[in-house]
């Protein structure tokens, strides 16, 4: 460490650019939580807290990776323009990258996303172009595809639904995070199925590190259960790079539940999250609850700012 005026000052961490960032996040305790809730002594209860990385969002970490492989392989290139469709944090952290690396990015989101999301898209230079909001997420995967049609040389379309890459962060980076951070002695892995790369990744990594990890997808209990960044995936466009051989189990949330324990991690854990870390919270109890022993972690894609104008926390 330098010393400035006699005394000491601490180290500084140096990166060339914010993208260096991306990643290692924290991987936190909530055990004295989990252990109100009726979750037994000996169990133990984790949290990856994703809202570290820049952009605000676990999506950094596939965004990242689905950027350098298309610059690798020559399809994402100074004359084209990146295009995807997005409920919002992959959007924003698309954004964020286009503005460090100087790719012009237009980004289709469902009018009815929140506004805090089209602020954080434009704030970082991108072109919003907006869809039907009663089509959801699938509305905006059906008008980024018609906008490529129409012009494929000007695009190039990230396609995270369908992009390996999305997968490939995971496995490479959330998956021996995980393990490291928890010295091997993880048995359950609990996370929401948005793009379903997070799941699927993380998973098939620690499947291999551990064929006894239990694997359990989180998504909304019905069609008619909206929880922004997750899907119902029997009533839903499924994304092409899902595994539906990876799960161990799935489990089923409603949106009053989610809106409920997002407000106690606010409340009574001091997480200020979104609803798909609510709801993966939510699951990841109901599993830890049967247990008499273990390692269970979840993982948190976002903090709460983009969705105060929701009114989740009034």
């Amino acid at each position: 460490m330098a010393r400035a005026n006699g005394h000491v000052a601490p180290a500084r961490v140096q990166a060339s650019n914010i993208l260096q960032q991306i990643g290692n996040t924290p991987l936190l305790d909530l055990s004295d939580f989990a252990h109100r809730l009726g979750v037994a002594p000996s169990t133990h209860f984790y949290a990856k807290a994703e809202w570290f990385n820049p952009g605000g969002s676990v999506k950094a970490r596939a965004a990242l990776y689905i950027v350098e492989a298309a610059e690798r392989s020559g399809q994402l290139t100074r004359n084209k323009i990146l295009i995807d469709s997005s409920s919002g944090n992959t959007g924003i952290a698309f954004a964020l990258i286009g503005a460090v690396k100087g790719y012009q990015v237009h980004l289709v989101m469902p009018a009815n996303v929140s506004q805090e999301r089209k602020a954080l898209v434009r704030a970082y230079g991108a072109t919003l172009i907006e869809s039907d909001p009663l089509e959801g997420s699938d509305g905006a995967i059906v008008k980024v595809r018609e906008l490529v049609a129409a012009e494929p040389e000007r695009y190039f379309y990230a396609n995270q639904y369908n992009n390996p890459a999305n997968i490939q962060a995971h496995y490479e980076t959330t998956g021996p995070e995980i393990w490291q951070q928890t010295g091997g002695t993880i048995t359950h892995f609990v996370a929401g199925l948005g793009t379903t790369g997070t799941f699927v990744g993380t998973g098939r990594y620690l499947k291999e590190r551990n064929a006894a990890v239990q694997l359990v997808a989180v998504q909304p209990e019905d069609e008619l259960a909206v929880i922004e960044g997750l899907k119902h995936l029997e009533t839903a466009i499924v994304p092409g790079i899902y595994d539906p051989g990876l799960a161990d189990r799935h489990v089923g949330v409603s949106a009053e539940a989610t809106w409920e324990m997002t407000r106690r991690l606010a409340r009574e854990a001091g997480l200020f999250v979104g609803l798909s870390a609510g709801a993966a919270v939510w699951a990841a109890l109901q599993v830890a609850r049967e247990l008499d022993g273990g390692t269970v972690v979840t993982l948190l894609p976002d903090d709460g700012s983009k969705y105060v104008s929701l009114g989740i926390f009034d």
